[in-house]
């Protein structure tokens, strides 16, 4: 079983996706606590459903999706996904998974029904939470089997060890790096001098980068 907070569908806001139509399945917890974190994944506005559940109300739609697994963190409910992805993935469904990317072993698990992997490297300067490098060199050496790009969410406060460390992640999967700048609401939290400056750094010792804001939050759309 496992608890999911919302199901619809919209458009990818985010990533080299962004503008593509999506089924969006948003799981309720997480393993971090972020301090930019704008989600609600409230376990008590929940529905906990089981693996077949789940997948008999996306058969409703009556339409092949690309799904989104968001949340919260997906890796959590990782033993509800190994039932539940062989599902989507028989009835033709490609998988997009939204991960924060601290959880490499559950990464593992789940990894042959995955089709595309959207991963987080979280900044301390923006989260909060102290970067542990090699747990995420480690997930992002397992998605490489898979396609894999890194999401980079930066403030004011990104440091030159944090762009290095970010770099060093990204070629474990010899990846690209989706920089996006922090958000308050619709407005940007990062000047566009300091967004171009930080785009620059990363550009000038790794060419696999792009920096894309959160359309979604520019078109009002969920």
């Amino acid at each position: 079983m496992a608890k999911v907070r919302e199901i619809f569908i919209s458009i990818q806001g985010e990533g080299p996706y962004v503008g593509s139509r999506q089924l969006f399945i948003r799981f309720c917890g997480c393993n971090l606590n972020c301090n930019y974190c704008d989600t609600d994944f409230d376990v008590l506005k929940s529905k906990e459903y089981s693996a077949q559940g789940l997948f008999d109300e996306i058969s409703k739609y009556n339409e092949l999706f690309t799904i989104s697994l968001t949340g919260g963190e997906p890796l959590v409910s990782v033993d509800f996904l190994k039932v539940f992805l062989p599902l989507l993935k028989t009835a033709g469904h490609k998988v997009y998974l939204e991960t924060n990317g601290t959880l490499p072993d559950n990464l593992a698990r789940v990894i042959n029904d995955v089709d595309i992997i959207s991963a987080d490297i979280k900044l301390e300067s923006a989260t909060g939470i102290k970067m542990d490098v090699e747990k995420y060199k480690k997930f992002f050496e397992i998605g490489a089997v898979k396609e894999i790009f890194a999401k980079v969410v930066f403030n004011e406060n990104i440091t030159e060890e944090e762009i290095f460390s970010a770099i060093e992640i990204a070629k474990a999967a010899d990846c690209e790096i989706i920089l996006q700048p922090e958000m308050k609401g619709n407005q940007f939290a990062v000047s566009a001098d300091r967004r171009l400056k930080v785009f620059e750094k990363f550009y000038c010792l790794y060419k696999k980068v792009r920096l894309i804001p959160q359309v979604h939050k520019f078109l009002d759309v969920e």
